[in-house]
């Protein structure tokens, strides 16, 4: 496709301090409304970050906060307090209505759950809305490149049809290609998928693997868990508030109240390399979840050998097995080659919430019987 040329309006969002390699950036992000009953906060003082070249989906149960969040981040809506940065604009401060609609039509793609194409156009006039809105591409241009959008997407016999006239899969794929337009690097779905079947949905899909391929970021709220395992990260938000990706991926089992529970209660720790974080025959007073990095767990041959029995990275946990089953470690646990950070949980806090959630319990018992097995650990109570 040929390069868009230089647009006629001047782009008055303003430079905004970011890192070079997020596209994303939201810091302490705030959105409170008011109604006859009063204040309600909606989002809580968020703070994200989302690299370029991203594929990550956003789940929350109803009223979680997971639209507005969104709305913040295509300046549909204003936060209360907090900046938002988009593509290393500022795209709030002091800027206007106008002014951010412009920013937007260039810099975001957006694909909602019900397509919102206009039904008195065809859907390659659709495709071509985005480019008269900002004035992008020469004005003979748009037609061809908005063929190619559509033949992109499988559509190119549909192009004079109107959205009436074509199954709502298709009007998806249809809003999608209309939404990459103006070749944003940032695509934002709400719920791209709630309409579709199954088939139609593996291709929406699909094709937003084959943006992020060619370097777009996508940004996608979904309630379907088939979809967020294909995505590079999984963001839940909880009552306005986002909880630790690392608790989500190391206990995907826990109800999202004990998520956000952990978050808060979490101790970040980084280990050097080879350091000591669980030592044999000490009591076990944390549990541990691995942010980035490896640790070696080590047992002693009775000639005091070193034997590695496991090495866990990312996602993973350790100190599971002494709170569970109580007593001593009998295992050293230490820091691998490289630095190690980790989210430490306080062991009556561990205790309380395996308690309450006993699915999760379960899940962790069973991890626990695996490794034993795995390595021919000796079982706690036979000790």
């Amino acid at each position: 496709m040929k390069a868009p040329r230089s647009p006629r309006t001047v782009d008055s969002v303003r430079e905004a301090s970011s890192s070079p390699d997020a596209i994303i950036q939201l810091h302490g992000v705030a959105k409170r409304f008011a109604n006859a009953a009063g204040e309600f906060t909606v989002l809580k003082s968020v703070d994200l970050t989302i690299k370029r070249g991203e594929f990550v989906s956003i789940v929350g149960k109803s009223g979680s906060g997971k639209s507005t969040l969104l709305n913040m981040v295509t300046g549909i809506d204003h936060p209360s307090e907090g900046q938002v940065i988009v593509n290393g604009k500022d795209i709030y401060t002091g800027v206007t209505e106008s002014q951010r609609s412009n920013w937007r039509g260039k810099n975001l793609g957006i694909v909602f759950q019900f397509f919102q194409l206009l039904p008195m156009l065809t859907l390659l006039e659709n495709v071509m809305l985005p480019m008269d809105y900002v004035d992008m591409y020469g004005f003979d241009e748009r037609p061809e490149r908005a063929m190619e959008l559509l033949k992109l997407v499988g559509l190119e016999k549909f192009a004079n049809k109107l959205p009436i006239l074509v199954s709502t899969g298709q009007q998806q794929l249809a809003a999608i290609a209309r939404a990459m337009a103006c070749d944003p690097p940032l695509l934002i779905a709400d719920e791209p998928t709630g309409n579709l079947d199954t088939k139609s949905a593996d291709t929406i899909i699909g094709l937003f693997e084959h943006f992020v391929s060619q370097g777009k970021t996508i940004v996608m709220v979904t309630h379907d868990p088939s979809l967020t395992s294909r995505t590079h990260r999984n963001i839940i938000i909880s009552d306005g508030e986002l909880i630790d990706e690392t608790i989500a991926r190391s206990l995907p089992q826990l109800r999202h109240r004990h998520m956000l529970e952990f978050t808060k209660l979490v101790e970040e720790r980084t280990y050097q390399p080879h350091e000591t974080i669980i030592s044999r025959n000490e009591p076990a007073d944390y549990f541990f979840m691995i942010r980035s990095g490896e640790v070696e767990v080590i047992l002693q041959s009775k000639k005091k050998n070193e034997n590695i029995v496991s090495r866990l990275g990312d996602g993973e946990f350790f100190g599971e097995m002494e709170l569970l089953k109580g007593g001593k470690s009998i295992a050293n646990v230490r820091a691998g080659k490289k630095p190690v950070e980790v989210l430490a949980l306080p062991r009556a806090d561990f205790v309380r919430v395996m308690n309450e959630s006993p699915i999760t319990a379960e899940a962790v018992a069973k991890i626990v019987q695996k490794r034993l097995e795995a390595h021919r650990i000796p079982d706690y109570r036979s000790r």
